[in-house]
């Protein structure tokens, strides 16, 4: 069932195609699967806080805080990808990530979109 011909290149998940598309060129939908998701919550680290805050007092970036949300959506990826296989899909399509603040005490990502099956058209 996979897709190895699709040409992933260096995809970790060569058995699994992640698009933001609603379709991929030359590959037809043979099955909807539904609706997958992946989600995780990160607390804030005391420490990235603080160095937030005097960093947004001066200016720049916040590579604590970024790295963190960079670990946070990879991690919810991983599981909106591992649900989907699990289901039988060998891709996702419309596939987005929604941010949001958890409870003010930590930072909530969602990874979500459509489980397939595709074929080379």
């Amino acid at each position: 069932m996979g897709i190895e011909e699709y040409g992933g290149g260096q995809d970790p998940h060569p058995d699994v195609l992640v698009v933001t598309t609603n379709d991929v060129p030359g590959f037809q939908v043979q099955q909807v699967i539904g609706e997958v998701f992946g989600l995780t919550v990160r607390s804030r680290h005391l420490g990235s806080q603080i160095g937030a805050g005097l960093k947004s007092m001066v200016g720049g970036e916040l590579k604590g805080l970024t790295k963190t949300l960079v670990e946070t959506r990879s991690q919810a990826m991983e599981r909106l990808i591992d649900q989907a296989r699990a289901r039988g899909a060998n891709a996702v399509l419309a596939f987005r990530f929604d941010v949001t603040s958890a409870a003010d005490v930590g930072t909530e990502v969602c990874a979500y979109g459509t489980a397939v099956v595709i074929a080379r058209a």
